[in-house]
């Protein structure tokens, strides 16, 4: 039996460096917008979506959506309530 090639296939070592590569990127991806967001919630005491944000992975989508349409706009002022 050659051993050399006994691995080598539909799964060679060429694609499995890509794939190696390419989760790579998506874990950077994720972990960057993951960090933001986390830092954002909270700066702004949002603990629900902190804890969401911690265990929900969606490879960076809910935390773009928390980021630019939940949280506050940077610098907005926010009114006291009225009583």
């Amino acid at each position: 039996m050659d051993w050399q090639n006994f691995y080598a296939g539909p799964v060679s070592s060429g694609f499995m460096g890509v794939a190696g590569l390419l989760l790579v990127l998506v874990v950077l991806w994720t972990l960057v917008w993951k960090g933001m967001a986390l830092w954002k919630a909270a700066k702004e005491g949002s603990k629900g979506w902190f804890v969401v944000l911690l265990l929900v992975n969606t490879l960076g989508i809910l935390e773009i959506l928390y980021l630019y349409v939940f949280s506050k706009k940077s610098g907005q002022s926010v009114e006291a309530p009225r009583l």
